[in-house]
């Protein structure tokens, strides 16, 4: 009788706690889809991001994309248009020196014409008059005459059409002009063809 007193309060106590374990499990396979939503929800909220800057990003792509082509289009027009100038510069830049050489052909045309009216003396005059015209209209372009007055040699303006040997020098020395040299701007346009005279050679 008294065994079987004992046992009914330890089955209640057993039963007890087999409820409250129950519970718990109950309770935490509750949390669980709860923390699963959780986690659910953050990760979707990070491909919403995720998406969204892919969408700026495919933008940015296509707007940079435009922008180059643009840029691409602009430098090859600015090219055609630079080739086309260069090309009417090398065309036209003697325009305005070829306007004022008309001047001077003009003059020269008139006093061919006057050839057989006038005489030796005004036709001389005429041509002087000419000659003087062009010099000038070399010189404002910037054109200027190759020195020789000073009789020195100077291989870098002087080119040596006729060479003589002579006992009374002792370097090189222009004797005669045979062509006018030309500088422009201080760069030699054409050398002035000369007759020079150097130190005879010892034949001993």
């Amino acid at each position: 009788m008294v065994k079987k007193a004992e046992t009914k309060p330890l089955q209640k106590k057993k039963k007890e706690l087999e409820d409250e374990a129950e519970i718990e499990f109950i309770v935490e396979k509750k949390k669980i889809p709860k923390q699963g939503q959780n986690i659910i929800k953050s990760l979707k909220d990070k491909l919403k991001k995720r998406e969204s800057e892919v969408r700026f990003l495919k933008k940015e792509n296509a707007r940079l994309r435009e922008e180059n082509l643009r840029k691409v289009a602009d430098m090859e027009n600015l090219r055609k248009r630079l080739a086309r100038e260069k090309t009417e510069f090398y065309q036209y830049a003697l325009s305005e020196f070829l306007k004022e050489l008309f001047t001077v052909l003009d003059n020269f045309e008139r006093a061919l014409e006057a050839t057989d009216q006038a005489s030796s003396k005004s036709f001389r005059e005429g041509i002087e008059m000419i000659y003087k015209q062009y010099q000038d209209l070399l010189k404002k372009q910037g054109v200027e005459p190759v020195e020789t007055e000073d009789k020195k040699f100077n291989p870098r303006l002087h080119q040596a059409f006729i060479t003589e040997e002579s006992e009374d020098v002792e370097e090189p020395e222009v004797t005669e002009e045979l062509q006018k040299g030309y500088t422009l701007h201080d760069r030699l346009l054409r050398p002035a063809l000369v007759k020079v005279v150097v130190p005879k050679k010892d034949n001993k």
